[in-house]
């Protein structure tokens, strides 16, 4: 069964070590019907451990499952109470393991940041490649911290955005009006630029 989308528009949403705030937008996004992908930008992906100073790293690539299962043999009880565990195994039913940005060659025509820091190495990383089809893709950063509640809240307000571009006639020729009725309606200042494939 071919999947149907609502929109057009390719997007990918971007964080950090693509765990918690990407793959919450990815599943929202997803379960609305739009064409979405989700990545990280870090060197690798890190989640907490049992101590501020032990994190547990991992390669992109590395399968949410297996994560999942290191994390349980090391610690279940801690890891279930942090909600990591939870947030893996919505994970593994997105997709099967987290992937670097770097790393994609395919197309969007939205990149979604959820930080300022992974807004600046999305935008170094293309501006370090030389453009083959001189097509646009717009950046946006909206700013989400790091934590469960806020991965919820950030997930519905990047859907209100991609639902407002979606119904845009010429995205190119709206966007600066779209994103600053966006940015009044939530009260979140948002960073936005264009780059080329």
């Amino acid at each position: 069964m071919s999947q149907t989308f609502v929109s057009p528009l390719s997007i990918a949403v971007i964080c950090s070590s693509n765990m918690n705030r990407s793959m919450e937008a990815h599943g929202f996004l997803a379960k609305k019907r739009f064409k979405v992908r989700s990545f990280g930008t870090g060197d690798k992906v890190k989640l907490p451990g049992t101590a501020a100073d032990r994190p547990n790293v991992y390669e992109f690539g590395t399968t949410y499952d297996d994560i999942y299962n290191d994390l349980a043999s090391k610690d279940k009880q801690y890891y279930t109470q942090n909600g990591l565990l939870h947030m893996l195994d919505r994970n593994r039913r997105i997709k099967s393991c987290p992937e670097k940005f770097q790393l994609c060659t395919e197309r969007f025509d939205v990149l979604v940041t959820c930080e300022e820091r992974v807004y600046d190495q999305v935008i170094e990383f293309m501006e370090s490649k030389t453009p083959s089809y001189n097509l646009p893709v717009h950046v946006i950063n909206i700013d989400i911290q790091d934590n469960h509640e806020e991965a919820t809240v950030g997930a519905f307000l990047i859907c209100d955005l991609i639902t407002m571009m979606a119904q845009s006639e010429d995205l190119d020729n709206d966007i600066d009006e779209l994103l600053h009725d966006f940015e009044n309606k939530c009260q979140r200042s948002v960073l936005h630029c264009v780059q080329f494939y």
